[in-house]
């Protein structure tokens, strides 16, 4: 019970330090609008404690009660500056998407629980093992539920809510949306699939590959076209959670550990981007355009180190934890020989450096420089500017030393083997 509560808390610190992350962002943001701020607050730790139920969750009970806490919050977070129409539409398209995509989950679990006569993982397992893997209404559950765990995760083709709500929520609500939120259903679906022996049909192996495959072309290939920073990095988020379930694939110890590093360098570097963002952002809009990021490095050349940083991790420049989230990853896929999957990392990594070093060369342009009378840049708040120091520096730090995190990662993971 001791060593089960210690991995219990092992894996909510994530959520936890990610969700401080925000807050702390967020408090800057915020005092540059004329909303009433404290609901805010309460509706991210609400979230988060949904997160924290979620990721150690081991019955569908505490599995569904975790993901509509956390669901229900992002309702309201996402349309949060009621004033923008752009952030109403946001959150309606999120609600309605995900009123549905629930709706699929339960059927999943019921269809699971008529067959199998048990709601929580380990006894599942044992029904799995047992025969029940061949019944057609335990295949059909977990096809319902792969919808579920699809449209939170954002993969193709459960992704078509990504672009709208990542550009019309605030950014710190975004930066949560896209490290929280994603980083807590990742962990319940490492934790519902090895623990319930599902991982091991062929029919779940042969979906995540096709849905692996499409996302990491689909979101690479779409975010191509943008000009809007945010939807940048939402469809670049589609291409990565593609890139994580190549981990997942793989499979093991080794494909777990992975797949789990390359989430919290994820994490780390979403956060750190969308905090440049909410950084830059004034009262009237966020700064999302690419033309707002102009020659930035010659007026915040701090800031634009730090989102030059995250954007060198997302593509996996050596030296970042995007990189050894990648190499790690990669050598998970080689030691399961799927070969087709890496292939496709590969391929779709090199064109995702296109549209990043878009805004990078963006970031160092020296060629129509907006003066502060043109497009004056709020102050960074300290607390803000703090967070992202610390995020820059635990991006640099894992991708020089990781052997701290994934220490930590296999100790946490151990109950799942």
């Amino acid at each position: 019970a001791h060593r089960l509560a210690k991995r219990t808390v092992a894996m909510a610190e994530p959520i936890i330090a990610a969700t401080v992350a925000v807050v702390l962002m967020g408090y800057g943001y915020f005092e540059r609008h004329d909303v009433r701020r404290a609901e805010f607050y309460v509706l991210v730790l609400v979230a988060a404690l949904g997160s924290a139920v979620l990721v150690p969750a081991n019955h569908f009970v505490s599995f569904f009660l975790g993901l509509e806490i956390l669901s229900v919050t992002l309702y309201a977070l996402s349309a949060y500056l009621a004033d923008r129409e752009i952030a109403l539409a946001a959150g309606m398209k999120y609600l309605v998407l995900a009123a549905a995509s629930a709706a699929f989950l339960l059927f999943g679990m019921a269809l699971v629980y008529a067959q199998t006569g048990t709601m929580e993982f380990s006894a599942i397992a044992r029904d799995l093992v047992s025969g029940g893997a061949a019944h057609i209404w335990v295949l059909a559950g977990v096809a319902f539920m792969v919808t579920g765990f699809g449209f939170k995760l954002a993969v193709v083709p459960f992704h078509l809510w990504t672009p709208d709500v990542y550009q019309g929520a605030p950014a710190p609500v975004t930066a949560f949306i896209a490290s929280v939120s994603k980083g807590a259903m990742f962990a319940i679906l490492l934790r519902f699939f090895y623990q319930t022996g599902a991982r091991d049909l062929h029919a779940t192996l042969l979906i995540f590959a096709i849905i692996a495959i499409a996302s990491m072309f689909t979101g690479n290939l779409l975010a191509l076209f943008q000009n809007n920073v945010k939807r940048i990095l939402a469809y670049s988020s589609i291409a990565h959670l593609g890139y994580l379930l190549v981990a997942f694939e793989a499979g093991g110890p080794i494909g777990a550990s992975a797949g789990t590093f390359y989430l919290t360098a994820y994490m780390v570097t979403t956060l750190g981007a969308f905090g440049v963002i909410a950084a830059l952002s004034s009262s009237g809009r966020d700064a999302e355009d690419i033309e707002d990021y102009r020659g930035l490095f010659w007026r915040r050349p701090v800031l634009a180190t730090i989102f030059t940083a995250m954007l060198f991790s997302l593509a996996g420049i050596p030296l970042t934890a995007g990189f050894l989230g990648k190499f790690y990853t990669i050598a998970a896929g080689a030691n399961s020989s799927i070969w087709v999957l890496l292939f496709v990392l590969v391929v779709t990594s090199v064109i995702g450096l296109f549209y990043y070093l878009r805004v990078v060369v963006a970031l160092f342009s020296t060629e129509k420089i907006p003066t502060d009378a043109e497009h004056p840049l709020p102050a960074v708040p300290a607390m803000g500017g703090v967070t992202l120091g610390l995020l820059a520096f635990v991006l640099v730090w894992m991708g020089v030393y990781p052997h701290v995190i994934l220490n930590a990662i296999r100790s946490a993971m151990s109950g799942l083997f």
